[in-house]
């Protein structure tokens, strides 16, 4: 999701299936046992069609077709970086 997203950046999530054009959601995709952060583009047969902001290297919908929202990426914050003493 570059270069919206960072790795390592917290995410603040609304756990919901209401979305619009243009969210970032936290998804999942059938038989994939991992969540995914990626845009929603449009309603597909009962779920999303969502993609990665990087298209040449990112697994989507074009990979694994519509997903399940779980939820709506409300904002991003950089965490603290800690320093063990």
């Amino acid at each position: 999701m570059v270069p919206a997203l960072r790795h390592g950046d917290a995410l603040v999530v609304l756990r919901t299936p209401r979305v619009r054009t243009g969210d970032i959601v936290v998804a999942r995709f059938s038989g994939l046992p991992r969540l995914v952060v990626k845009r929603a583009v449009r309603e597909q047969d009962g779920g999303w069609w969502v993609e990665g902001d990087n298209t040449f290297a990112s697994d989507d919908s074009r990979v694994y077709g519509p997903a399940d929202v779980v939820g709506r990426v409300l904002f991003r914050y950089y965490p603290r970086p800690w320093k063990l003493s």
